[in-house]
């Protein structure tokens, strides 16, 4: 009889190693709070030339996105339209996960330690049951 995985593993190890790592990782992720500067006036990219910082806000970035897209509704062969609305696309979204900062909220030791016990612990287990079992 296969167990977890078509292997000979053990399919209850395969159930509570799955459990542990969904529980684990559960509370990791829950413990984490997100926040994001992203506006039409932050700056996403600057660079340092010269003894001068030169920076381009996400409002910036909207003037050839702007223009991309007019070129692409008036001609849709346009190369340079759809250059510069699918550049300009990229541009904010990498603008947008590039002003992401993650922030681990206060707990106790205790609350780190079974969380990172139950998500890797889990996890060894959940992999543990796709071996075959040697004799």
């Amino acid at each position: 009889m296969k167990g977890a995985g078509g292997t000979e593993g053990g399919v209850g190890q395969f159930f509570l190693g799955l459990f542990m790592m969904c529980g684990g990782f559960y509370m990791l992720f829950n413990a984490i709070t997100v926040h994001s500067s992203f506006g039409m006036g932050m700056g996403i990219y600057s660079w340092n030339a010269f003894g001068s910082s030169y920076g381009i806000t996400s409002g910036m970035i909207m003037i050839p996105f702007i223009i991309g897209i007019g070129m692409v509704f008036y001609n849709v062969k346009s190369l340079l339209g759809w250059v510069l609305a699918l550049g300009s696309l990229a541009a904010l979204t990498f603008g947008v996960i590039s002003s992401i900062h993650f922030d681990l909220r206060s707990m106790s030791l205790f609350d780190l330690i079974v969380i990172l016990v139950l998500a890797v612990g889990g996890l060894g287990l959940f992999l543990s049951s796709m071996r075959s079992k040697s004799n």
